[in-house]
């Protein structure tokens, strides 16, 4: 499967951004989904993830009730709704997909992830 991810930009502290991650190749509901992000100097680390079937899903600690993470298998996007937005989400956004598995299972951690799209910028300014 190939990704790609867009919406990145430049948002000040309190707004929202959608970012999106379209998929092509083989069919979108055999994969997991995930969105990471990579701030400078830091690791990357999950956000937000979806099941395959669309029924799981799991949040970071950090953007839990801020950002929201849906799936259309029909039209093999996946999407990251992000608002009252704070510098500390500033980082590179990754789209990932991890494939077969469970279909209600969210997978959490970057080596359980076989593919990965370029990422886009999100900086939050204060």
């Amino acid at each position: 499967v190939q990704l790609q991810a867009s919406g990145g930009g430049l948002v000040q502290a309190g707004g929202s951004l959608r970012l999106s991650c379209a998929a092509s190749g083989r069919t979108f509901d055999y994969y997991g989904m995930g969105w990471f992000r990579q701030a400078p100097g830091k690791e990357r680390e999950f956000v937000a993830g979806r099941s395959k079937d669309g029924r799981g899903t799991k949040y970071t600690d950090s953007v839990k009730g801020r950002f929201s993470v849906s799936r259309d298998n029909a039209k093999n996007t996946l999407t990251l709704q992000m608002n009252s937005l704070k510098p500390e989400d500033t980082a590179v956004y990754y789209c990932a997909a991890k494939g077969g598995g469970i279909s209600y299972r969210v997978y959490g951690t970057l080596s359980e992830y076989d593919y990965w799209g370029q990422g886009t910028q999100v900086t939050v300014s204060s």
